[in-house]
Formats: structure tokens, C-alpha cells, sequence
């Protein structure tokens, strides 16, 4: 039998060879045939292999996902929702929706509970406690931190950000770029270059940011959040919104304190 799934998250031929390679070491499958341009697996196989084990196969690597399409003409053709007939299936292991809200963000709360402690510690002295300078401190940790999760894999990160964000979207060269801008505001953060100039770009870079953010949680769009590039499957959802908010508030609040002390 034969049965076709969509696989998706698979950028070049080393991930194709890498998927392939997964999915043909599972019990039962004799030949994987992978469609590169189409994110596409035709899966032969000598005995029946429920979706769920497909889907383990891949499970170390969460960029790819896998999924059953519908039926096609003459062939076997695991189902939409990739639940195969007859069998009863556990939810897979890396699906967001099935873990506990803990469990899903645990990441990204540990990276903000770690920006958090080492900013409140840049800003603590003998002399008293600076806000402004543990701000700017947790500011260039954020964008350090998150741009170095997506340089692990670029192309990853620029793939999933092309499907909620509106410029990434038109412009996939952006997806590229943003993680680099990402990490020169870390960099002007930490050093401290032109405070006003740089908390402007943020601002603005952030802003347009969440518009794509909002759109896909008002619309209740199940995708994975690119914040941490294509190491994490963290799902689109509000935490997404107060993460860029967050930023937009403190650069906003840094350019308001800026103009109202240099009226001139």
C-alpha cells in the first residue's frame, strides 16, 4: 500500500535527504519518494503504519511536520486530519495543542526569566537601582537572544515567518534580513549607540511586526510562531503579542522620555 502525506518545513535537498532518511528507518515503510517543490511524501509500505509513527519518526527535528492529504484516485492516501481508518490515534508528540500550556512555553519563559535576571542585575548598583539602563539591557538580551535562535536555521525561520507576516509575506528576502537587524539592534542596545535613532528602528520594525501577529490570533490561524526561529514549536498565540508589545512599549517609552527632556 501507498499512502501520500504533505510534509512541510523541508528547504533544501539536505532536508529532504534528512527526512527520507527518518522515515524510512520506521518499521514497515519500504520506499519514501519525497517531492521537494511540492513538500510532498509518496510513503510505500509492506504492512499498515499508522500516522502517529510517522510523525515520531520526525519528532527531534519539529521544523518538519507531517501530515496525511486527502484521498486521491487509485491510491491509499492518509486522511487531512492524519488520522489513518480504523486505527485510533494518539495525538503527536509535538503538537502544541495537545500539551500543556506549561509545556508549550516553557522555552520562551525561560529565556525571559534569564533576560529578566541578568537586566535586573546590569542595573543594579551600590548606588541604587537604574530602570533605563536594566531596560536597555533586557532590550539587547531579547533581540540577541532571539535572533540567535533564528540564525540556527535561517531558512527555517524565513519559511515560517513568510506565513503570517504581512512584509514577509510579499518579500521572503525580509524573513533574511529581519533576524540580522534583530541582531544589530542587540548589539546597538548593549553599546548604547544612538539611543534615539536605534529605539525608533525598533519601534517601527516591531510595529509592523504584530500587525501580521495579530492578524493570524484574531483569526484564530493555527500556525507556529517564528519568534525562535524553527528550533521551537511554539504556536501563534497572545503570548506572541505581548512579547513584540512589549518591546514596542519600552522603545516607545525610551523615544517619549527622549523628546519630552530635549523639547527643542
Amino acid at each position: 500500500m501507498t499512502h501520500d502525506y504533505t510534509i512541510t518545513g523541508m528547504t533544501c535537498t539536505g532536508c529532504q535527504a534528512k527526512v527520507q532518511k527518518l522515515l524510512s528507518a520506521v518499521n514497515g515503510i519500504r520506499n519514501v519518494s519525497i517531492d521537494l517543490p511540492k513538500g510532498e511524501a509518496s510513503i510505500e509500505m509492506d504492512k499498515h503504519v499508522p500516522t502517529r509513527d510517522l510523525q515520531a519518526a520526525l519528532k527531534d527535528y519539529p521544523k518538519y511536520q507531517l501530515a496525511g492529504i486527502p484521498h486521491s484516485p487509485g491510491k491509499h492516501n492518509a486522511p487531512a486530519n492524519g488520522k489513518d481508518p480504523a486505527v485510533k490515534q494518539d495525538a503527536p508528540p509535538d503538537d502544541p495543542d495537545t500539551r500543556p500550556w506549561l509545556s508549550v512555553y516553557k522555552p520562551i519563559l525561560l529565556i525571559f526569566a534569564y533576560i529578566t535576571l541578568m537586566s535586573v542585575i546590569g542595573g543594579s548598583s551600590a548606588g541604587g537601582f537604574d530602570g533605563r539602563a536594566a531596560m536597555r539591557i533586557f532590550m539587547s538580551g531579547f533581540f540577541l537572544t532571539f535572533s540567535f535562535f533564528k540564525m540556527l536555521d535561517l531558512a527555517g525561520f524565513a519559511d515560517s515567518y513568510a506565513k503570517y507576516d504581512i512584509v514577509a509575506r510579499h518579500f521572503k528576502s525580509w524573513g533574511y534580513l529581519y533576524a540580522f537587524i534583530e541582531a544589530a539592534l542587540g548589539v546597538a542596545f548593549a553599546l548604547n549607540l544612538q539611543p534615539l535613532l536605534v529605539n525608533l528602528i525598533t519601534f517601527f520594525v516591531m510595529s509592523v511586526s504584530i500587525i501580521g501577529v495579530l492578524q493570524s490570533v484574531l483569526n484564530k490561524k493555527k500556525i507556529r510562531c517564528a519568534c525562535l526561529g524553527a528550533v521551537f514549536n511554539l504556536p501563534m498565540s497572545t503570548v506572541t503579542i505581548i512579547e513584540d508589545g512589549l518591546m514596542i512599549a519600552m522603545s516607545g517609552f525610551t523615544i517619549l522620555e527622549f523628546l519630552l527632556s530635549h523639547p527643542n
